[in-house]
């Protein structure tokens, strides 16, 4: 039995195993107590007239993050491009950073996983994330998303926790180096302000390009994403 690749399936097969094979990624991990945000989103969802979901919070963190930590954003250029002249065209590698923090998210479609894109991010408030990633999910499970919809990407953002997936780790796309993948909010017994009770835990994994950023860099970027997501007011 054979099943015969849809057309966004061969391109993305090819698209990360392209990734998967040019770039030297390092992983990390850690966990984020979200028992303040699971019980923030409905009270915010009331307030602002719009279902504020679990990833628009993802989404704003990164996009927080990457602009505290902005060689996140950063690709590997094997050669130089710029206008430094044919004296030095092509001689030296480098490490270009993205002009905007563009977050791209998986979105399960009819026609196979398609990848929309929220541009300029770090300039979005949590309401206009989450009507955003309503807007482009539905758009995405329609067939109806546009090119400029899809492009741009310069880090990115993978969501299992609702699949029942604890934690994975994801392969950035090939004009990204950096991607968080988050897992389920798993219930855990735990000590909280002197006392041992019940909260609500995820695992955040990072995929990074150790050819663009280093160990203790990505680390201080996951802890800041981590302390936002923990402290959910500070992303309204």
């Amino acid at each position: 039995m054979h099943i015969s690749l849809t057309r966004i399936q061969k391109l993305i097969g090819e698209r990360m195993a392209e990734s998967k094979q040019d770039k030297p990624c390092f992983y990390i991990e850690s966990k984020a107590d979200v028992t303040e945000l699971m019980a923030l989103r409905p009270k915010l969802s009331k307030s602002f007239g719009t279902k504020i979901t679990s990833n628009a919070f993802f989404i704003r963190a990164l996009a927080l993050g990457a602009k505290k930590y902005p060689i996140m954003v950063g690709l590997f250029e094997p050669r130089v491009t710029s206008h430094e002249g044919p004296r030095f065209a092509g001689t030296q590698p480098q490490i270009k950073i993205a002009d905007a923090i563009n977050i791209g998210f998986p979105v399960h479609a009819p026609q196979g996983l398609v990848v929309p894109v929220i541009k300029n991010a770090d300039q979005k408030t949590l309401a206009q994330i989450a009507q955003l990633e309503k807007l482009l999910t539905e758009k995405a499970r329609s067939n109806r998303l546009t090119l400029d919809e899809m492009e741009g990407q310069t880090i990115g953002l993978s969501n299992l926790g609702v699949y029942g997936v604890d934690s994975f780790l994801a392969i950035p796309a090939p004009a990204a180096s950096t991607i968080l993948a988050i897992g389920n909010v798993v219930r855990m017994v735990c000590p909280h302000d002197g006392q041992i009770t019940v909260r609500r835990i995820i695992s955040l994994s990072l995929a990074v390009d150790h050819r663009v950023i280093n160990a203790v860099y990505a680390a201080k970027f996951l802890k800041f994403v981590t302390e936002q997501l923990q402290n959910p007011q500070q992303l309204i």
